[in-house]
């Protein structure tokens, strides 16, 4: 290996079946308690025509993913400091040429996850919610797959949809799971039993090697992650002693301690 390709960022795509489960909640928070571990984090807000990082961490961005794919500007002014120590490459909201995916958007977007990975430890892409052709191309520019349920049935139901998908078109052997707004202690250990179960019964047999779906953990019920999210604050910055914040710094050393 050389020195460039030993020093690439492990992309990780975090993504969900559908919306509402908390998906951008955990990437931005997910990349606070990274950065505390002392990694070089940047999240690229890729739900490109729904973007809505910038609300979640209360910024306010002259320049976009847009205008660097546009040629406005360059990736450089694109990235900007986050609240709570990484970085951040922001899309723009209701642009409906990013609805579906195009030969030069996939180039773009290529590119531009190509020149980041050299200069971070670590890129989180929050992906747009469900298994569209935009959703599928991203996912597959990463290294590994988180994907971020609830216990609700149709979380479940749709987050077995995405990684059979995932399995069966990108020949995905192993994912992550995390199970936000559990609660009660071991929702998160049934979620991921279910899905399992279902996953070895019907997806795996169709694989080469079959298909592994590992808990990096789960995220309680927790009134301080609402009242972060109304203030437009990381949770792990507004309230880090809050339960749910102490458990996303137990994913980030899960993550961080597993990291090649």
């Amino acid at each position: 290996m050389t020195e460039a390709a030993a020093r690439r960022a492990r992309i990780m795509a975090v993504t969900s079946g559908k919306g509402g489960v908390g998906k951008t909640f955990v990437s931005a928070n997910l990349a606070a308690a990274l950065a505390r571990l002392g990694e070089r984090v940047l999240v690229l807000d890729a739900d490109l025509g729904l973007a809505n990082l910038d609300v979640v961490l209360n910024l306010f961005p002259k320049i976009t993913l847009h205008d660097v794919f546009t040629g406005r500007h360059a990736l450089d002014e694109a990235i900007l400091p986050a609240p709570g120590g990484f970085s951040v490459l922001l899309a723009g909201s209701g642009m409906v040429e990013y609805s579906r995916m195009t030969p030069e958007l996939r180039e773009q977007l290529q590119q531009v996850v190509a020149e980041v990975a050299a200069r971070f430890d670590r890129v989180l892409l929050d992906t747009g919610a469900g298994i569209s052709d935009v959703v599928l191309y991203t996912v597959s520019l990463a290294d590994e797959v988180l994907v971020v349920a609830t216990p609700e049935p149709t979380a479940i139901t749709d987050a077995y949809a995405t990684i059979k998908v995932l399995a069966t078109t990108q020949g995905r052997a192993e994912l992550r799971l995390v199970v936000n707004q559990t609660r009660r202690n071991g929702e998160g250990r049934g979620v991921h039993g279910q899905l399992q179960q279902v996953l070895d019964r019907y997806v795996a047999p169709t694989l080469q090697g079959g298909l592994r779906l590992n808990l990096l953990g789960e995220l309680p019920v927790d009134a301080a992650v609402r009242e972060a999210v109304q203030r437009r604050e990381l949770l792990l910055q507004a309230m880090p002693g809050a339960q749910a914040a102490q458990a996303l710094m137990t994913l980030a050393r899960r993550l961080s301690d597993a990291a090649p």
